[in-house]
């Protein structure tokens, strides 16, 4: 199969990490992902939820949008509230980082994932939760700078990818054209030593086998992992 912009069926299109892009926040990311930018900003707020006031216990959470002509027409902004597709993201990109923190460790302290679209060509929902994951880093180490918490309770890494099956070829990161092509279509999150928080398949015509399923993981493995590499390198990991 040739892609559309020339790439392999194993390759991710250029990925651009920069941390620190609003300097407000206390920790910030953008993330581009080919022709996909989402600005990805970490609030930290001494307060909880009601549910875990007094639990001694922090959160961590996501809220999600697109700007109106960041897809190809203008889509309405979400004035009120956001509708079923957008909490469905948001959700996930809490799950994703509340999987690799120590809620604990944040004391009675939240912080909120402010992911936002500019630009979509494909796996927003996967970028978002890359380029928070940097962010919310970023978040944890200004807590620690202020003395609010001695150490960090990040406890692993997360990135997240997609794959699919377009025109009967396996491919891994769909740009739009491809993801309304495709008729396999999956989102995969996992963490560095390759656990998986979410596994997100669809297939939109002929139902897909096992090998299928597990040529398309060793896809994601994969990506997940020069994720995670670039990750490493932006943040300063060792």
């Amino acid at each position: 199969m040739r892609r559309l912009d020339g790439r392999t069926q194993d390759q991710l299109r250029e990925v651009l990490l920069q941390r620190n892009y609003l300097p407000q926040a206390e920790g910030s990311c953008l993330i581009t992902i080919g022709n996909t930018k989402v600005i990805c900003t970490a609030s930290v707020e001494e307060r909880v939820p009601p549910f875990l006031k007094g639990s001694g216990q922090g959160w961590v959470t996501a809220e999600y949008s697109m700007l109106p002509r960041s897809t190809s027409e203008r889509s309405p902004r979400e004035t009120r509230g956001p509708g079923g597709r957008t909490m469905e993201i948001q959700r996930l990109i809490g799950r994703s980082l509340r999987a690799i923190v120590d809620l604990n460790g944040l004391g009675e302290r939240s912080i909120t994932i402010d992911c936002d679209v500019l630009s979509a060509d494909g796996g927003t929902r996967t970028a978002a939760i890359t380029g928070a994951y940097v962010a919310l880093v970023d978040a944890v180490r200004w807590m620690t700078a202020q003395r609010w918490i001695q150490k960090s309770p990040v406890e692993g890494m997360v990135a997240a990818v997609s794959v699919g099956v377009v025109q009967g070829a396996e491919v891994l990161d769909l740009c739009y054209e491809e993801d309304r092509q495709a008729s396999v279509d999956m989102n995969i999150v996992a963490t560095d030593k390759g656990r998986y928080i979410e596994v997100q398949g669809t297939a939109e015509g002929i139902p897909f086998d096992r090998s299928t399923l597990n040529r398309l993981l060793d896809l994601a493995h994969h990506g997940i992992q020069h994720l995670i590499k670039a990750q490493r390198e932006v943040l300063e990991l060792a």
